[in-house]
């Protein structure tokens, strides 16, 4: 279309050419078209075979060199790559949210170490992957805007003496911003030679993987006996070839190894470019395998999770067997302590010594009577056992960003309204 529009093309040159591309594409989608090897790519296959068909297809390639085509068919497959990307992170992050609404009550502990730290409801740990989703679906977006470029009109690297009209072919070819002003690379020689895009999308989907990785990890751990605290649907677990009695929660499994994958695929990539020089150089036909990859397998993964969320179910009971620890609250007693005018690290020193004695003692920190904890420190009030009811505890977390209840409503309410 613009080489009509300059005059290269007459009119029934023009449709000639459309026709027989037209015709060409129906072929290739109903698995009738024949490649030739000896014609080395894609586009030599369909420039030679329009020739046959078309004698005007000789003119197909005028200003153009298959070093900028690579460049803007890489471009154009992963805009379309990202947008899909970008509403699967949508449906994993609306499965989060369902499942934590579903079972907003539910208070677990909260770990660090691995090792049980401060109670916690459900919603608020699986709130925490919504974030993290949030911020690869934003980079993923950034993203977008610098993939987003034409660099068709830049030749093999230094352009063309024909008035070729690059604002015109960018319009067309959706590669414009916000306000439809056409986005045009700016050099020739970077424009054939640069895979940052590429780069920058592996570097967000390897991100994405490592989120991914955390997330399955949790739900192994919450699926083991051990924890007992979620029952993953037979369809997204397997069985043990020996042992009748195991569940293997292998979806998770799979997308937690698929992590080092795309991670790698990122190294790779990274890797071919450190040493080339300007500009094309046929090493970059390597970057194809990388980023098809690392496109197939996150966007696999994001689909397999959401899909077993959707289909995991909570134990309540053992959920609260285990929030139920009074221990968890061993920070709110210092807290207690602070608020008296203690200063925190006395405090924290006080609580210590506290739950030393409890240790000793072969009790759990609520069952200490007043005298006993009085024993460490005077400070200790009458009150001060009040501090292991776990129901107030989580109520006098108000800040934003806190594990209270009604700042967890509000942050469910808050991400239903924006992902409806």
């Amino acid at each position: 279309a613009m080489l009509h529009w300059i005059s290269v093309l007459s009119k029934g040159e023009l449709k000639a050419i459309q026709r027989g591309l037209d015709a060409m594409a129906q072929e290739i989608r109903a698995g009738r078209f024949k490649w030739k090897l000896a014609l080395e790519d894609v586009h030599m296959n369909l420039e030679a075979e329009l020739t046959r068909r078309v004698p005007a297809g000789a003119k197909l390639h005028t200003g153009r060199s298959r070093n900028d085509q690579v460049a803007l068919d890489l471009r154009l497959w992963l805009r379309d790559q990202i947008i899909d990307l970008a509403g699967e992170i949508r449906t994993l992050q609306t499965a989060l949210v369902a499942l934590g609404a579903k079972h907003n009550g539910v208070i677990i502990p909260g770990y660090t170490h691995l090792q049980r730290a401060q109670p916690v409801p459900l919603a608020h740990h699986l709130l925490a992957y919504v974030e993290m989703l949030e911020r690869d679906y934003l980079r993923l977006l950034d993203c977008h805007t610098r993939v987003n470029v034409c660099p068709l009109g830049s030749g093999a690297l230094a352009g063309s003496t024909l008035p070729l009209d690059r604002e015109l072919v960018a319009s067309l070819l959706g590669f414009v911003d916000a306000k439809g002003r056409p986005q045009l690379t700016q050099n020739s020689m970077d424009a054939v030679s640069d895979r940052d895009f590429a780069v920058e999308f592996c570097g967000v989907a390897a991100l994405l993987a490592v989120h991914l990785s955390r997330l399955a990890e949790d739900l192994i751990l919450w699926a083991s006996s051990e924890f007992n605290f979620i029952k993953i649907a037979d369809a997204y677990t397997t069985g043990s070839s020996l042992m009748p009695q195991k569940k293997n929660p292998d979806i998770a499994e799979l997308v937690r190894g698929k992590s080092g994958r795309v991670i790698g695929n990122l190294v790779s990539l990274l890797t071919l470019l450190k040493g080339l020089p300007m500009t094309y150089n046929r090493d970059l036909q390597e970057d194809k395998e990388r980023l098809f990859d690392t496109a197939d397998t996150v966007r696999a993964c994001v689909r397999l999770m959401a899909a077993m969320l959707d289909h995991t179910d909570v134990n309540a009971a053992a959920c609260a067997r285990a929030a139920a620890d009074p221990a968890l609250l061993a920070t709110d007693l210092a807290d207690y302590l602070v608020r008296k005018g203690m200063a925190f690290r006395q405090a924290h020193h006080v609580v210590g010594a506290v739950v030393a004695l409890a240790e000793k003692a072969g009790r759990k920190l609520n069952e200490l009577s007043l005298a006993e904890l009085r024993s460490v420190e005077k400070g200790f009030g009458k009150d001060a056992l009040k501090v292991f009811d776990l129901k107030r505890a989580l109520a006098a977390r108000k800040m934003v960003g806190s594990p209270g209840e009604k700042q967890v409503r509000k942050q469910l309410a808050k991400w239903r309204k924006l992902l409806r």
